[in-house]
């Protein structure tokens, strides 16, 4: 198991780093790919949610999943292929940001490049951003790689774990 090293980002307003930007014009995309798969289909029968998801994976989305357990929230992504140190990471209060990219060079001994036929490969480079239901503790977030499978831990902040409160219902008059 390989342990990632992780961007922290202390407070949601801190958007200074390259990351940020990058997930904005990849935002622009998906809203754009969303856009036209709403207009392909048709308005009318409320499929805008699944347009979006679909955008979402055509252009970078890797599968994932986020849990919530023992007060943290646990999230995976499958990222099979990569290597960790291609996998970047940027943790903030309310989201986490992934980054996977293949540096692909071609080799000084190669003649002719293959021709590609076809492939289900996504990309060489893809991008999740998980918004978080809840703060989580930046600097306590921790995150490993094994087997293809990205799994980030991000205990929730101190003021976001939810405590039973007992509520008293009176008797109108």
């Amino acid at each position: 198991m390989s342990d990632l090293s992780i961007q922290k980002v202390p407070t949601t307003e801190d958007r200074s780093l390259p990351i940020f930007a990058e997930f904005d014009r990849l935002a622009d995309r998906i809203r754009l790919e969303a856009y036209n798969l709403f207009a392909r289909r048709g308005s009318g029968d409320g499929g805008a949610l699944d347009d979006w998801l679909e955008a979402e994976r055509t252009v970078c989305w890797p599968a994932a999943k986020l849990i919530e357990r023992d007060g943290a929230f646990l999230l995976e992504v499958a990222l099979a292929g990569f290597e960790p140190s291609e996998i970047s990471l940027t943790a903030t209060p309310r989201e986490i940001m992934i980054k996977a990219n293949h540096e692909r060079t071609k080799k000084s001994d190669e003649k002719e490049a293959p021709t590609l036929r076809w492939s289900q490969f996504r990309s060489d480079e893809v991008y999740r951003r998980v918004e978080l239901p809840s703060s989580v503790d930046v600097g306590k977030t921790t995150a490993n790689f094994k087997n293809g499978l990205l799994v980030v831990v991000a205990p929730l902040a101190p003021s976001s774990k939810s405590t039973p409160t007992k509520i008293t219902i009176g008797q109108g008059s």
